[in-house]
């Protein structure tokens, strides 16, 4: 199977636990469970809407990240986007977690604007 993963993050390393506040995503390509070139890409300004149009826009076929509002996570959905919530630390062990079908959306939905801090 092959899927392109989405991963906002600060550092190259660990999964940023709130989408909009991501320097980068880094966008791992996976064919036959086996990770094939993973990607770095500055998003735009964070607006409702633009994230979700710019990880489709690249492709992906998964977003993993801490958490983000119930509009976001809808339009993902809209976009064939699957959204896995929740996730924290190094974005190698979730994309493996994840190949495996080990790691699970644990629902953390923001309830929020994107100006206020989310508890995930």
């Amino acid at each position: 199977m092959d899927m392109k993963v989405a991963f906002p993050t600060n550092d190259r390393a660990t999964v940023e636990e709130h989408f909009g506040h991501a320097k980068e995503f880094a966008f791992a390509e996976v064919t036959d469970g086996k990770v094939e070139a993973t990607v770095y890409v500055i998003p735009p300004p964070h607006a409702p809407g633009v994230i979700p149009e710019f990880v489709k826009s690249q492709g992906a076929t998964a977003i993993i990240t801490g958490g983000m509002g119930g509009m976001a996570v809808q339009m993902f959905k809209d976009f064939g986007i699957d959204v896995i919530l929740g996730a924290r630390g190094s974005i190698t062990e979730a994309l493996d977690f994840y190949i495996s079908g080990n790691l699970e959306s644990t629902g953390s939905v923001c309830n929020h604007t994107h100006d206020e801090n989310c508890d995930h």
